[in-house]
Order: structure tokens, then sequence, then C-alpha cells
């Protein structure tokens, strides 16, 4: 998991500062989405580099899936009759939303992918205009909302996510949990930010 989850959170870190071209406009966005499909030429043909990084993306998915899958039956295993009354004492929200905030990001993506990778579910889709692809989605306030909910999911995952790297490797203990936790946060907080910008800056206008 903790392999997994490296691997997806540089992934979303790049993603983001991708996507924050859209703030320079419809230009500079869109010749970052084909020098996506054109890194690594003339050694690889036009997306061939872009499609071995997805493949690894969807083994890094993948064993993450299932390592959060055996983790959660050992826990079951551990304790088959469930608790008549829980208190969360030494546990976070993120630490708790880690299973259901999985399956909403896993659910996002896949419409993602359909909205703006491959436009069935976007119904002005226009093939190679990036820019205006992005914007026409996320003009609409139903999809706006549904991707901030899955972005606010993306930060509680990616904070616990930091949290418990830190405490497997026997780093969070005192006097330096506070601000390890802090930091988890911090990183937690800038990525998602920068992730809801977007959407916001489309409602108001100022990205059209």
């Amino acid at each position: 998991m903790a392999v997994s989850g490296v691997v997806l959170f540089l992934f979303v870190v790049g993603h983001l500062l991708g996507n924050l071209k859209v703030f320079q406009g419809a230009a500079h966005f869109n010749a970052y989405a084909e020098a996506l499909r054109t890194v690594g030429a003339p050694f690889f043909g036009r997306g061939q580099l872009l499609w071995a990084i997805r493949l690894v993306l969807l083994a890094a998915l993948g064993a993450h899936l299932w390592a959060a899958v055996v983790v959660t039956r050992a826990s079951w295993r551990a304790r088959p009759i469930g608790y008549h009354r829980l208190t969360a004492v030494e546990t976070t929200y993120a630490a708790r939303s880690m299973r259901w905030g999985g399956v909403l990001i896993l659910g996002y993506v896949v419409y993602h992918l359909l909205d703006l990778s491959f436009g069935p579910a976007n119904p002005s889709f226009v093939p190679g205009d990036a820019y205006h692809n992005l914007v026409a989605s996320l003009a609409r306030w139903p999809v706006a909302a549904a991707y901030d909910v899955a972005m606010l999911a993306v930060g509680l995952h990616i904070y616990h996510g930091l949290w418990s790297a830190g405490q497997t490797l026997g780093l969070n203990r005192p006097p330096t949990s506070g601000w390890r936790r802090g930091l988890a946060a911090l990183i937690a907080g800038l990525i998602t930010v920068g992730y809801l910008s977007i959407p916001t800056a489309v409602l108001a206008g100022l990205v059209r």
C-alpha cells in the first residue's frame, strides 16, 4: 500500500501542476495536453509513453485497492464481532473515511476519464481541445460540485496517507509528532486548495 500510494501521490501532484496551467489560458493548457501525447519523441510514437505511464498508474491503483482489501479483511478477522459502542480516541475523521473515500475517488476517476479523456460524459467534448473540454465540463455546477467533493476526499486520503507513512516508518514520535501531523495537513491542504481553485474559477467566470 505504501509503495503504490507513493506512485499515486506523485501523480496527484504532477496532475495538479499540469491542471493549474489552465490559468495561463487555452494556448498554454492545450500545449501542455499535447506535450503529454508527444513526450518521449522521437524514441516513442505519439501517445506511447503516455499509455505506458497510464499502465503504471493502473497497476499502482490495482495494488492499492488489493492492499486496502487485504488490510480491511485482516481488520475484520481481528474483531469479527463489532463494538457495541465505539468512541474515537486516537483516530481522526480522515482515518475513518479512508474506505468510503477511496470508493468515492475511484468512482470519480472513472467518470473523470469518460468526461475529459474519452468524451462520452461530456456533451460539449471536442477532441484535441483540452481547455474547452475542461471549461465546458466544470461550467456545469453539478459536475463542479462532484469534482469538489472528490477533491476533498483526495485531501483527506492524502493527509491520512502521509501521516500513516510516517507512523509506519516510526517517525511520528514525540517531540516531532505534532509538526509532522501539521506538515501532512499542510501538504494535503495545499493540494486540495489547488484542485478546488479550478472549478471555482470556471464557475466565477475567471476561466472561460
